[in-house]
């Protein structure tokens, strides 16, 4: 189907940006992990930027390369400090809460987009397809705020760069912590690990009353993603393990609300564990704080009233409205 605009464009810009954080990075002699930080951040690009391109042999070695860096901790930031953080401070100043609106674009152009852009043409031609809807009103708001960024601050465009870089470089190799785990996720699923599991429930659990298959399955949710890091992975092995068989097939229950809930209920799990590098640790990080469990510490309330609301409304939700599966 022809559009105007496909995600497919928006991964070679993105591909591309990481090529150009890792040419800066090969071009900083400081740097204290120069040629591995380079090639860690070209082969990341590369692999976006020519994904479908190449056979998926290649990518996975690729993938191997990168891990291998980070395992051997080839991959680092340089040092930051500019000795000008007075300057920048007085810049926050003056331009005030004026700086939260390339923030808060990002979400409202998402979220529009998502429900709009599929449904909108152009000379005929729709511009973007109904799958990609969303994804692609992501994009488009990441480059309207920072075009908005620019306006209000009146950098240079160089400026993405060198920022976008730091950050980059400064969250590191857990930038690719999700997809993997995710990954993950579907070659457990492809290896039966749903069944087992399914299995194992079936002999330790009285899942003949629709309230525990509930428990169950949200616990399971969780417990899987605090041991994989990611609600994504633990998704496919639940659902295929638990919620299928006796949520849905059971007892009859919405597949559409239990998946969304028991989303819900492993997002709980992120809250929880250090797996989930990119949230629990790359924080700490940032704010230089004195304990890497800092963040999980203040969470774990929340993720626990989180996990019982969620709980509590889909066993009075799921079973409540008809499945409509055969």
């Amino acid at each position: 189907m022809t559009t105007w605009l496909t995600l497919e464009g928006f991964l070679v810009l993105a591909g591309a940006y990481l090529v150009v954080v890792g040419a800066r990075i090969a071009a900083n002699p400081t740097h204290p992990r120069r040629w591995g930080s380079a090639l860690f951040w070209l082969l990341l690009g590369v692999s976006i930027m020519a994904g479908r391109q190449v056979p998926a042999e290649i990518i996975g070695y690729a993938v191997l390369v990168m891990t291998l860096l980070a395992a051997t901790r080839q991959v680092a930031p340089p040092d930051f400090s500019t000795g000008d953080e007075e300057q920048l401070n007085a810049r926050a100043e003056r331009l005030g809460q004026r700086l939260l609106a390339p923030v808060l674009l990002v979400p409202v152009v998402a979220i529009a987009g998502g429900f709009m852009l599929g449904r909108i043409e152009f000379a005929g031609v729709p511009i973007a397809a109904l799958g990609q809807a969303s994804q692609i009103s992501l994009a488009l708001g990441g480059l309207l705020a920072l075009a908005l960024a620019f306006a209000l601050t009146r950098a240079r465009p160089v400026v993405a760069a060198e920022e976008g870089g730091r950050l980059l470089q400064l969250i590191s190799w857990t930038l690719i912590l999700p997809q993997m785990l995710a990954a993950l996720g579907g070659i457990f699923a492809q290896a039966g690990v749903g069944d087992e599991i399914a299995r194992i429930v079936a002999a330790l659990l009285p899942v003949q009353h629709p309230v525990v298959a509930v428990v169950a399955y949200c616990a399971g949710m969780t417990l899987f993603t605090v041991m994989m890091g990611n609600a994504f992975a633990a998704f496919p092995v639940m659902t295929l393990g638990i919620g299928l068989p006796f949520i849905v097939q059971a007892h009859g229950g919405n597949p559409a609300l239990m998946g969304a809930i028991g989303m819900l209920c492993g997002y709980c799990g992120t809250l929880l564990t250090p797996m989930a590098a990119n949230f629990n640790l790359v924080p700490v990080r940032l704010l230089e704080l004195r304990r890497d469990t800092a963040v999980i510490r203040a969470q774990v309330p929340f993720a626990l009233a989180i996990w019982i609301f969620n709980v509590v409304a889909m066993c009075l939700a799921v079973y409540r409205f008809p499945a409509n599966v055969p």
